[in-house]
C-alpha cells in the first residue's frame, strides 16, 4: 500500500505550520490506482482518508469524479453551492468533476472518522487541487 500525504504536502505550499496547533493533514492512503480497460483514458481509484478528532482538509477540488462512504464517525461535506450535510457511518455521495469541496472534516472532536473515497479520473489528472482563498 501506497501511503500519500497529498493535504500535507499541499499546506506546505499554502499555509504557514506555525499556524497551526495540531497536525492539520488527514492521513491519505491509496488502496488501489487501476486503469479502466473499459473505459480507455482513464484510471479507478480506490482511497481511504483517515480523520483524527476535530481534524479537517483544506479547501480543494478535485479534476476526476469522486465518489465518498463514511467507514466510520461522521463528517461534515459541503460542496460550493450546496448545504453542509453531516454523514453518518454507512453513508455516502457524490461529486462531480471539477467540484469546489469547501469543507470536509471530522463532526467530532473526540472521536475519529474514516472515509473510503472512489474516483474515476485520467492519469494527468489531480486528485486534489487546494483552492486559493
Amino acid at each position: 500500500m501506497k501511503t500519500l500525504h497529498l493535504v500535507a504536502a499541499a499546506l506546505a505550499l499554502a499555509l504557514s505550520t506555525s499556524a497551526f496547533a495540531h497536525d492539520p493533514s488527514e492521513k491519505v492512503t491509496v488502496l488501489q490506482d487501476q486503469m479502466l480497460k473499459n473505459a480507455p483514458g482513464k484510471k479507478a481509484m480506490m482511497i481511504e482518508v483517515d480523520y483524527k478528532p476535530g481534524q479537517s482538509s483544506i479547501a480543494h477540488k478535485h479534476d476526476g469524479t469522486a465518489m465518498a462512504y463514511v467507514l466510520e464517525g461522521e463528517v461534515i461535506s459541503q460542496v460550493k453551492g450546496e448545504q453542509a450535510i453531516t454523514y453518518k457511518k454507512g453513508q455516502f455521495w457524490y461529486e462531480p468533476a471539477g467540484s469546489e469541496h469547501l469543507v470536509s472534516k471530522n463532526a467530532s472532536q473526540t472521536k475519529p472518522a474514516k472515509l473510503l473515497v472512489f474516483m474515476v479520473l485520467s492519469p494527468d489528472e489531480q486528485v486534489l487541487i487546494p483552492l486559493k482563498n
